[in-house]
């Protein structure tokens, strides 16, 4: 039953990411969108490793500075036991400045190198800080060109609407307000026939009743 439910939930996480795959292919600006976030992502992490950088430096400068001051002690202390006739402290004091000399001097070179990666470093990092703006500013550059393009694709479809669909529903429009004044105006004739009929009876009848006296 376990092997079922994760067949069955590896088989829905793959049509997911499948859709997800075919939308961004549809929509390069949001595949540029994602790879400029993991882009930042990366530069945030270099970004991180080049202030670690800076603090193992300061820790090697601090450690190596230890080093020579104990190097140093150690060497007065081992003139002093010598003009005293202390062998086994003179002993003892040449011993420890030697260990501690050769720890400044091993301290040193990794301060070196710390310095030298650490410039490497920093030099990557701007790099990445540039291409990245540079992404940026060309990811502005695509989306006005794509606004720019669904504008005019939006201004051209109301110009080709405007260029064929609406005068043909004017003109139908204009037939039937055309239609109706022609109906209104039959029906008004057709009612106002009679009356006009009768008044040139009337007249008619004057005219006659006026000749005949």
């Amino acid at each position: 039953m376990a092997n079922l439910f994760t067949r069955l939930k590896d088989s829905i996480t793959a049509d997911i990411h499948e859709a997800l795959d075919q939308k961004e292919e549809k929509n390069p600006i949001a595949m540029l969108n994602q790879y400029l976030r993991e882009s930042e992502k990366e530069t945030e992490k270099v970004r991180k490793l080049v202030e670690r950088q800076y603090r193992l430096k300061d820790e090697f400068t601090q450690e190596y500075q230890r080093a020579q001051d104990m190097a140093d002690k150690r060497k007065r202390q081992a003139d002093i036991a010598q003009k005293a006739g202390e062998s086994s402290m003179y002993e003892f004091a040449v011993r420890e400045q030697q260990e501690y000399e050769a720890r400044a001097e091993r301290l040193q070179a990794s301060r070196t190198d710390a310095i030298e990666q650490l410039e490497t470093l920093e030099q990557k990092y701007e790099e990445m800080k540039h291409k990245l703006k540079d992404m940026h500013l060309k990811r502005m550059e695509l989306m006005g060109r794509e606004n720019i393009a669904r504008a005019h694709h939006r201004m051209n479809q109301v110009i080709n609407d405007t260029a064929d669909k609406p005068y043909s529903r004017f003109s139908e429009i204009d037939r039937y307000i055309e239609d109706l004044e022609y109906k209104v105006n039959s029906a008004y004739y057709r009612n106002t026939f009679d009356s006009k009929i009768a008044q040139l009876e009337r007249d008619m009848k004057s005219t006659e009743e006026v000749t005949m006296k």
